[in-house]
This record gives structure tokens, C-alpha cells and sequence, in this order.
């Protein structure tokens, strides 16, 4: 057993870890996280053998806060205390949320393969959340059961949406400065009731002029990779994409890279020169393809609804037709503040954007949620519009539309109209 003091150092050196991770990336040392916890490197060994040791315990952690996290939630519903389903699904939402939080750096690792060859550690981090998704399916099924919400939705897929938007509030892109059950609650919020004031049906969005514009950019990207006759300066770049996508950009070196692309060291150096330029060319053409995608959108003669649900659709095929350029664009959005040069090819742009679109949708009384702060709606919808790559590859791009339909622009829950 350790000593109080002893517990109490191990768990400050954690929480100095956690947080020097969740900013900086997995290239953060030993000796920094030591510098930062006011210690001695040496110290640092008396509680933590290796850095595999200290990341393992991160990713112990994070997968034990999610089993009580997971628990919570059957015993909150069989509670009789006088709160509404709703109120028992937003209390589940923020609990997730702030596990995400607390766990920022474990969650971040989770997106990738293990940095390292520990079989636990590969274990942990390749395992599914089924703790928190067992929770929101039994809540949303009594949900369903009460009337609360409407019948006939998948919960399965419905539920994983929504645990991967509460745990993206460990995100700081998007929480910001905000606090972690406001933005739960915008998020729940956003799901249950949906933007628009009035739900518009399939069809109707099917035939609006924005979503015919997106279709358009969507098939114009085509279904091949072009790698069948690359030469190998565009193979390297390949190579490097798949790399940062599949161990994040952080860890990846050019040894990487080369071993991926079959050639030496030497000539990935010379071809692409440094990773922070690799990651910058890569990038490049994603957010030009996925920019002219939403700016055609944008000059449709379409209402604000009808736009929101057409960038859904141009971020669906995305995440499908680009799968490591999503990754690498998500890892930027882990740690780096808004304002930043970034791979996501000007994330600023696309914020501000999506705030005047949100602003002319609330004027125009298309979009509900009139006393959400600007800021943190438009946020919190940048979040919800992109899909989670494993709910469109499991249910298909077409249902993921009508998941993102039902859980952005409608709601889930029953309403009036």
C-alpha cells in the first residue's frame, strides 16, 4: 500500500501528465512532466518505472472513470427522485462529457494505434466504450418507453453518436474556456430538440438546392485513391498521410514514413524535407476539396436548415472518401487553439462562417436554441456535423445522413411540428 504523501505525489505527477499530454501530444517527456510536477526526473522513476508505465496508468484510468461513469447511469434511472428522462439523459451527458475532460490525454491516445508495444496498453485503447454506450441505450430506450423521444430510431448507433459528442468535450477546440455541462448540455440539447424550428421530412431536404450542390463536389471527388500510378514524390506524400492518420502526427517520424512508402530515409527527406511540411502539403488538398464543397453550398439559394444539412453530407463522404486526412485534421483539433496555423486548411474561416449561417438561421427563425451563447452553438455544432467514422462505415453513408438528419436538424425527442 502507498503512503498518504507517496499516493498523493503519484496522483499530482498523473494529473501534471494528463494535462502536459492533452496539450502538447505524445512527444511530451518524462523530464518535462517532472519539471512541470516540481520534481526530480529520478523522482518521477520512483513512481513510474518507464513512460509506457505512465501512459498505461492514464489509459487504466480513463477505462475504470468510464465503467463508473457507465454504472451511474442504470442506477439514475431506477432512482425515484422525480427527474424526467430528459433530465437523467442530460445528467448521463454531462457525466460522460466530464469523464472526457478529466481524461483528455487517454482519450486523445484512444483515436490512434498504442505508441507502444505493451499488450495491455493496445488492449485498452483498441477496446469499444461499451460501459457508457450500455447506459444511453437503456436510457434512451425508456426514453422511447415514456414517450420522451420518438419511436423507431436505432439506438444502437444513436447512443454511440451521442457518447463520442459528449466525450469530444475533452476536446479543447471545441469546449474553449467554456464549462464542460454547459457544453454537454448545448450538445444534448442540439440532439434531443434539433436546430430547426420547423423539422423538415427527408424529401424535402433531398431536393433542397444546397444539398443538390454538395452532391455535385461529392461525386466529383470519385471513389479511387490514385495510388496506382503515383510516381514517388506523390507516394512518399501518401505514405506520410497514412502515417500521421494511423499513429498520429506526433509519435510519426520519417523512418515511419519511409518503411510505409518502401524506400530509404534519405529520400523521404528529400522529397517531403521536415514532417511539419509533409503535414502542411497533405493537408492542403483536403481543405480545399471539403472548403469548395461548403462554399458551393454556401452560394445556393437555400435556407440556413437546408445548408446545415447539406455540410452534413459533404462531412460524411469526407470522413468515408478521406478516412487518414480526417484523422490527421482531428488530431489538430485535439490540442491546438482555434486561432493557430492549422492542417485543417482555415479552421477560423469555417467557424466564422458557420456562426453568420447560425445567426441568419436564428433571425430568419429557422434555428431553435435562441439563448445558447453564439460562441458556444456554433462550436458545439462544428462538432455534431462531422459523423464518427465507425457509426458511417457500420450503418452506411445513407442512414449516417438520416442518424445526422435526426440527431442535428429534427431532433430526436418528440415536439409539436
Amino acid at each position: 500500500m502507498l503512503g498518504t504523501e507517496e499516493s498523493a505525489r503519484r496522483a499530482e505527477i498523473l494529473r501534471t501528465a494528463e494535462t502536459l499530454i492533452a496539450t502538447r501530444g505524445l512527444r511530451t517527456s518524462l523530464q518535462e512532466i517532472a519539471k512541470a510536477a516540481g520534481i526530480l526526473t529520478g523522482s518521477l522513476y520512483h513512481h513510474f518505472a518507464s513512460r509506457d508505465a505512465l501512459l498505461l496508468e492514464l489509459v487504466r484510468r480513463y477505462h475504470a472513470d468510464l465503467a463508473r461513469v457507465g454504472a451511474r447511469g442504470p442506477a439514475r434511472l431506477d432512482a425515484e427522485d422525480g427527474a424526467t428522462l430528459e433530465d437523467k439523459l442530460v445528467a448521463l451527458s454531462i457525466d460522460i462529457a466530464e469523464c472526457g475532460v478529466r481524461n483528455r490525454a487517454a482519450l486523445q491516445m484512444s483515436f490512434y494505434e498504442a505508441p507502444t508495444n505493451d499488450p495491455e496498453l493496445v488492449d485498452l485503447l483498441g477496446r469499444p466504450r461499451d460501459e457508457i454506450i450500455d447506459a444511453m441505450v437503456q436510457t434512451l430506450r425508456a426514453g422511447r418507453w415514456s414517450g420522451y423521444l420518438r419511436p423507431h430510431l436505432d439506438l444502437a448507433p444513436l447512443a454511440d453518436r451521442l457518447c463520442q459528442a459528449m466525450l469530444h468535450v475533452g476536446l479543447d477546440v471545441i469546449r474553449r474556456d467554456a464549462a464542460p455541462e454547459q457544453v454537454a448540455t448545448v450538445l444534448c440539447r442540439i440532439m434531443t430538440d434539433g436546430l430547426a424550428t420547423r423539422a423538415p421530412g427527408t424529401g424535402e431536404l433531398d431536393r433542397s438546392a444546397a444539398f443538390a450542390a454538395a452532391d455535385r463536389v461529392v461525386h466529383s471527388w470519385g471513389d479511387g485513391d490514385g495510388t496506382g500510378d503515383q510516381d514517388k514524390t506523390a507516394r512518399i506524400r501518401a505514405a506520410a498521410l497514412k502515417v500521421f492518420g494511423r499513429k498520429s502526427f506526433e509519435v510519426s517520424t520519417l523512418r515511419d514514413i519511409a518503411a510505409e512508402a518502401g524506400v530509404n530515409v534519405a529520400t523521404v527527406y528529400r522529397v517531403i524535407g521536415a514532417k511539419d511540411d509533409a503535414l502542411a502539403e497533405v493537408m492542403h488538398a483536403f481543405g480545399e476539396k471539403t472548403g469548395a464543397a461548403a462554399a458551393a453550398v454556401m452560394a445556393s439559394g437555400a435556407t440556413s436548415i437546408e445548408k446545415l444539412d447539406a455540410i452534413s453530407w459533404i462531412y460524411i463522404n469526407a470522413v468515408i472518401r478521406f478516412p487518414d486526412e480526417w484523422k490527421v485534421q482531428l488530431a489538430w483539433m485535439r490540442h491546438s487553439p482555434p486561432d493557430d496555423p492549422n492542417p485543417g486548411h482555415a479552421f477560423t474561416s469555417r467557424m466564422r462562417q458557420l456562426a453568420e449561417l447560425l445567426v441568419r438561421g436564428i433571425r430568419d427563425d429557422e434555428i431553435r436554441l435562441r439563448t445558447i451563447p453564439p460562441d458556444v452553438l456554433a462550436r458545439c455544432v462544428i462538432d455534431v456535423l462531422w459523423m464518427p467514422e465507425n457509426i458511417i462505415r457500420g450503418i452506411g453513408t445513407r442512414a449516417a445522413l438520416e442518424l445526422a438528419r435526426d440527431t442535428v436538424i429534427r431532433g430526436i425527442s418528440r415536439r409539436a411540428g
